[in-house]
């Protein structure tokens, strides 16, 4: 029982001393938390009130930012205000002026359309008075006028067009001349010309069976392959190719020569020729462009323009070589531009490349001059050198001096004596045709051709035509030469009015 109670007061002392062992631990623990709170409170009222001051302080920068954006709308309102006020104040004087001018317009307006009744009554008066002096109606008079009118001022003009005619040959006929003469002096040009057919030699004529072949097989796979005619006759050691197109023709030619070199033909063999031939003619046509561009000193030239203008040597025209006419109105045109004082490097240019299209033109549909210029304009050269090119053959106009200096270039070298073929059928047809036109206008008694086809004379009925009616009667002949027929270079036109008298002495 004792021993109980003892166990029972240690374990209430045990108790109580925890607890106080406890209060005094945490109870500290408790003290420093409040007191880390009560830091934390004040560090926390103190970071507040210096948020608010600084809230406060942006707050008053808005404020000020937005009154001072507001006084300047304010005042950007307030000058549109006053512009618009002194637009409709200035408004309000142009009406006004408007309305002052429209009604002295209205003003002078009457007084214009009183005095044109004034002058139609005047003039009713005066031709009624005219009619009773020359007891003629109005339209009769009026028809007598324009009938003198018309006589005086077709002598006048004929008069001043003879005169104006006679300054020009006798000052810039002569200068044009020198000018033309020198450039086509500066230049050496070749008389040669080209045909639809080429020649290729052998060295016996046992090889005409070896090219026939047999049954006639190798002549067969040969025409089939390059497209063009073999010709083998009594020609000795001699074969002739027959093709209009001459790049066609020319492949062929190198074809058939290495044939000849190598001694095997047969269809197989053909083949390998015409691939062989093919290649080779592309590298002789780049390197004819190559070398033309060099010799005549032209740069800028896209390496494509410089292939196409290669296939010009292959290229005739009236049996004058297209490439060598093209070299030739290049130099013509720079002689003549260094003449003149025009831009050189364009006339050169422009010459170089006017008859690209020629090259291509059995592929585009279309005048060559015209083909010419897209080509140009293709690649993106300069304006003025595709007009120089377009207007060579007038498709387009002129708008430079370089254009017509290209114009007389290209037909110098076409009209230039041994530049190109003329059959004999054409030729006795121009001639035929110059006749007629100066045949067909009235008191033309006959004409003659001459120096071929380069002039015309025309002898007129005296009694018919006067001197000033043979003046202008060889301006009509020529304009219509013009406008009806297909020449190169120019026809001199010579009307001949002769008067005889004669008498006999008896």
């Amino acid at each position: 029982m004792t021993t109980a109670l003892f166990a029972m007061a240690g374990l209430l002392v045990g108790v109580f001393l925890g607890v106080l062992l406890w209060n005094a631990t945490y109870g500290r623990k408790i003290k420093n938390s409040k007191e880390k709170a009560e830091k934390i409170i004040e560090i926390a009222k103190t970071k507040e009130k210096e948020i608010l001051l600084q809230a406060k302080d942006e707050a008053i920068r808005i404020k000020e930012d937005i009154e001072q954006e507001t006084k300047k709308k304010q005042k950007y309102v307030e000058d549109v205000e006053r512009d618009l006020r002194k637009r409709e104040y200035s408004l309000d004087q142009r009406i006004e002026n408007i309305e002052k001018n429209k009604a002295e317009l209205e003003k002078k307006q009457k007084d214009i359309n009183a005095v044109k009744e004034t002058l139609q009554t005047l003039r009713k008066k005066q031709e009624q008075s005219l009619e009773k002096i020359a007891k003629m109606t109005k339209e009769e008079a009026k028809d007598v006028l324009l009938k003198i009118v018309e006589k005086e001022g077709k002598d006048d003009l004929v008069k001043k067009i003879k005169e104006v005619d006679d300054y020009v040959k006798d000052n810039a006929d002569e200068y044009a001349k020198k000018i033309i003469v020198t450039a086509m002096q500066r230049i050496a040009a070749d008389t040669a010309s080209e045909s639809t057919t080429s020649t290729v030699p052998l060295t016996s004529d046992e090889l005409k069976g070896r090219i026939i072949g047999r049954e006639g097989r190798n002549i067969q796979a040969f025409e089939k392959v390059t497209g063009v005619d073999l010709i083998i006759d009594d020609t000795p050691e001699a074969v002739v190719l027959s093709s209009f197109d001459p790049i066609r023709r020319q492949v062929a030619k190198v074809a058939l020569t290495a044939l000849i070199a190598d001694g095997r033909i047969h269809p197989t063999r053909i083949e390998e020729a015409y691939e062989k031939a093919k290649k080779d003619v592309a590298a002789e046509i780049k390197k004819a462009g190559e070398e033309a561009v060099v010799e005549l000193g032209v740069t800028g030239v896209p390496q494509e323009i410089v292939r196409i203008l290669g296939r010009l040597k292959f290229r005739t025209s009236y049996g004058q070589n297209q490439l060598q006419h093209a070299m030739e109105v290049s130099r013509i045109s720079a002689a003549l531009a260094d003449e003149i004082g025009a831009d050189v490097v364009l006339a050169k240019k422009a010459g170089l490349l006017h008859d690209l299209g020629k090259a291509v033109d059995h592929e585009v549909p279309g005048s060559h001059a015209v083909i010419s210029a897209d080509i140009a304009r293709k690649f993106k050269l300069p304006e003025n050198l595709i007009n120089a090119i377009e207007a060579h053959h007038q498709d387009v106009e002129a708008d430079s001096l370089e254009a017509l200096i290209i114009q007389i270039a290209d037909a110098i070298s076409s009209a230039r004596p041994g530049a190109r073929r003329e059959s004999t059928e054409n030729y006795v047809k121009r001639l035929e045709d110059l006749e007629r036109v100066a045949n067909s206008f009235s008191g033309v008694e006959k004409s003659f051709a001459i120096q071929a086809g380069r002039e015309i004379r025309v002898l007129v009925m005296p009694a018919e035509i006067d001197d000033l009616g043979a003046a202008k009667l060889s301006k009509e002949v020529a304009k219509k030469i013009e406008e009806e027929l297909q020449y190169p270079g120019q026809i001199k036109v010579n009307v001949i009015r002769e008067v005889r008298a004669v008498e006999y002495a008896k």
